[in-house]
């Protein structure tokens, strides 16, 4: 995608961007939470180095899976448009009818409490690796339901697998849906080449999402869902933080400029001050 998003901007041939395949260890290790085994720089400790050292020239990421403090060195050059934020049930036609006592299949500590919060009967159990990993583990029965990220399927041309959650029901992760490209801070002429297919809405409410979680000081065991919209001049940013067993939670809201840090700073302080023990003791480290 974002090899045809450069090609397209810039009129070249596909012959132009060279695809470097880079194996991570968050692909290599699948039978444990990323949060016991080193979180979300799972992602993207390789991709860093190869890009430091200079053996490729941009990352691409899913943003979602970016850890919040990034080195100096590298810089969010660009984002594409945003893709669908919502996640989607697989395996039943809703939550209300996953079977009572059922097993849901996630690693995601978010998806965990709200699932938990809306059926606190259900029990989760550990589930990782590729779209077609997981779906087969269901499709053997190991669980009942699992959530994927809409964008993710549509990505792989998965478009009638599973049933959309409501945003009223389930907010996303923050930066779900969104795909980013880092760069070397100092390679200007790289930056400016990307610079012609970054999406600026995207980026805003994608930068709003990251200031939230980096005011919230929440890590990969922090179940935490975030949105940011942008009407207009104005950016709102909705956010709720959890309960890991989906028992309690907190939510809120505020508006702003886009590109303020203070809208997302103000948000995370009036959510932490409005938050019982169960859920703050899993912020602010």
């Amino acid at each position: 995608m974002v090899r045809d998003a450069l090609t397209a901007a810039h009129g070249w041939g596909a012959e132009r961007v060279e695809i470097v395949p880079i194996r991570t260890t968050g692909d290599r290790v699948q039978d444990r939470p990323l949060a016991e085994i080193g979180g979300k720089a799972l992602w993207t400790k390789e991709l860093d180095r190869a890009l430091i050292e200079g053996g490729i020239d941009f990352a691409v990421h899913s943003m979602k899976d970016v850890e919040t403090i990034r080195p100096k060195a590298i810089v969010i050059a660009a984002m594409l448009p945003r893709a669908d934020v919502r996640d989607r049930l697989i395996g039943a036609a809703s939550i209300e009818a996953i079977p009572h006592g059922g097993r849901i299949g996630t690693s995601s500590p978010r998806r965990a409490a709200q699932l938990l919060r809306l059926r606190p009967d259900l029990s989760v159990e550990t589930f990782r690796g590729n779209v077609d990993t997981r779906l087969a583990k269901l499709a053997a029965g190991e669980v009942d339901a699992t959530l994927l990220a809409a964008a993710g399927l549509e990505r792989l041309g998965r478009h009638a697998v599973g049933t959309p959650v409501p945003l009223a029901t389930m907010l996303p992760a923050p930066a779900q849906g969104a795909v980013g490209i880092e760069a070397r801070a100092e390679d200007e002429p790289t930056r400016a080449l990307l610079a012609a297919i970054d999406h600026p809405l995207t980026h805003a409410c994608v930068a709003a999402e990251r200031a939230l979680l980096a005011s919230l000081r929440a890590d990969c065991h922090s179940p935490v869902a975030a949105l940011a919209r942008i009407e207009g001049a104005i950016l709102s940013i909705e956010a709720e933080l959890f309960a890991e067993d989906g028992s309690a939670s907190v939510a809120g809201q505020e508006s702003g400029a886009p590109g303020d840090p203070a809208v997302s700073a103000a948000l995370a302080a009036k959510l932490l001050a409005m938050a019982p023990e169960s859920v703050a003791r899993l912020f602010g480290k």
